[in-house]
C-alpha cells in the first residue's frame, strides 16, 4: 500500500465513485452497442451507414429532452444531490440507480483495498467487483450477460490465479473454470430434454465459470446454492406482487453475480455455514 491502509482505501473509494459513474454509461449502453452491431451487420450491403454510437459517442445527454449533460452535472453523488436527482433542463426524473451505482463501486473498491494483500491484488478484485456489478444490472434490465465482459472475467481470473492474486491455485481455477461451465450447461440441456424449455441462457454458463475461475471449484456448490434460493426466493416475491416481466421469469446473472460478491466479501464457505451445513 502507499499509504496507512485507512487512507489508502479513502483513496480507493473515491476512485470508485468516478469508476461507479462510468459503469453506469457501460450499463445502460453497452446492450445497445451490442443491438447497433448486430443491426449493422444484418443491415443489406446497400443500406445506410448507422449512426456512431459507443461508450463516448454521443455525449451524455438527458433522454428526456436531450439536454447535454455539463460536466459539473455529472459529478459522481454530489450533482444527483444538487440537482435532487432531476434533469437541470426538463425536470425529468433522474434514475436513483445511478448514485446507488456509484455509493457502491467506491464501497467495493475501499473493501478490496482494505482487506486483499499487495496493491495488484487489490487491483485485480476492484476489477472483479466493477466487471460483476456491470453483469449483473445488464443482466437484469435486459438478460444479457455480453461475452465483451464474461469472458475477459474467466480470462482475467485464471491469469490473477497464476499470478498469486486470488489465492486460489491455477489447477483449481482451471477446474473451477471448466466445472462452473459444465454444470450449468447441463442442467441446461436436461431441463430443456425434460420440459423442451430454455431454463437459462449461455451468458449463465460463461459467468458461472468465471466464478469457479476466481475462486477454485470448491466454491462452486456453496455460490449456486445461494443464487438458487435467493433467485427462488425473489422470483415468488415478484410473482405475488405481479412484478414479473413478460413470460413469467428473472434472469439468473444477478443472483450469480450476488453469489459472487458474497464469496469474495466473506468467503464461499461461508455461505454454506449460514445454511446450517
Amino acid at each position: 500500500m502507499l499509504m496507512s491502509p485507512s487512507i489508502d482505501a479513502a483513496l480507493a473509494g473515491l476512485i470508485g465513485l468516478l469508476i461507479g459513474s462510468f459503469l453506469n454509461v457501460v450499463v445502460h449502453r453497452l446492450p445497445k452497442m451490442l443491438e447497433h452491431q448486430w443491426a449493422a451487420d444484418t443491415a443489406a450491403g446497400d443500406a445506410p451507414a448507422l449512426p456512431s454510437y459507443n461508450l463516448m459517442t454521443p455525449p451524455s445527454h438527458c433522454a428526456a429532452c436531450g439536454h447535454a449533460i455539463r460536466w459539473y452535472e455529472n459529478l459522481p453523488v454530489l450533482s444527483y444531490v444538487a440537482l435532487r436527482g432531476r434533469c437541470a433542463a426538463c425536470r425529468a426524473p433522474i434514475g436513483v440507480r445511478h448514485p446507488l451505482v456509484e455509493l457502491t463501486t467506491a464501497a467495493l473498491f475501499a473493501w478490496c483495498v482494505w482487506r486483499m494483500p499487495g496493491q495488484w491484488a487489490a487491483l485485480a478484485w476492484c476489477g472483479f467487483a466493477a466487471v460483476l456489478l456491470v453483469l449483473a444490472l445488464i443482466d437484469w434490465d435486459t438478460t444479457l450477460l455480453p461475452d465483451d465482459l464474461t469472458l475477459p472475467l474467466l480470462w482475467a481470473g485464471l491469469l490473477c490465479a497464476l499470478a498469486g492474486f486470488t489465492g486460489v491455485d491455477i489447477a483449481q481455477a482451471v477446474l473451477g473454470a471448466a466445472a462452473g461451465y459444465l454444470s450449468l450447461w447441463s442442467v441446461y440441456w436436461l431441463f430443456k430434454l425434460v420440459t423442451g424449455k430454455e431454463g437459462m441462457g449461455y451468458g449463465d454458463f460463461k459467468l458461472f465459470a468465471a466464478l469457479g475461475a476466481w475462486f477454485g471449484w470448491q466454491a462452486l456448490i456453496p455460490m449456486v446454492l445461494m443464487a438458487s434460493v435467493i433467485g427462488v426466493v425473489v422470483g415468488l416475491g415478484m410473482k405475488a406482487v405481479g412484478g414479473l416481466r413478460e413470460g413469467g421469469y428473472i434472469p439468473f446473472g444477478p443472483f450469480l453475480a450476488g453469489a459472487g460478491f458474497a464469496a469474495m466479501l466473506f468467503g464461499p464457505h461461508a455461505i454454506l455455514r449460514v445454511a446450517g451445513l
